[in-house]
């Protein structure tokens, strides 16, 4: 049964713009949205380079040491990875990892 309040109205339902725009005000979800958005940049990339590469996630795996799941985990953007990992995937790219 739905929540009604005075004169037997329902509230309105808000946006997700709306919810998104007043939960950005705050400090702290701007910084985990920001990390967020940052680590799923990442993920993104390393798929595409791999695939760009023309390497499966278990060559890229068994290059950069490493499980495929590993590489699938990363790829799918729900992890974090360590510093340690990127720089065995940049490695077997042929890149490095630095601070811009």
């Amino acid at each position: 049964m739905n929540k009604k309040i005075k004169n037997n109205t329902i509230p309105r339902l808000k946006t997700f713009e709306e919810v998104f725009k007043k939960s950005f005000q705050s400090a702290e979800f701007q910084s985990s949205y920001n990390e967020e958005i940052t680590r799923l940049k990442l993920a993104h990339q390393i798929r595409a380079i791999r695939q760009k590469q023309r390497l499966t996630q278990k060559t890229l795996a068994e290059k950069a040491k490493m499980s495929q799941s590993v590489i699938a985990r990363i790829e799918s953007g729900e992890n974090g990875i360590s510093l340690d990992t990127l720089n065995r995937i940049a490695s077997v790219f042929g890149k490095r990892v630095e601070l811009v």
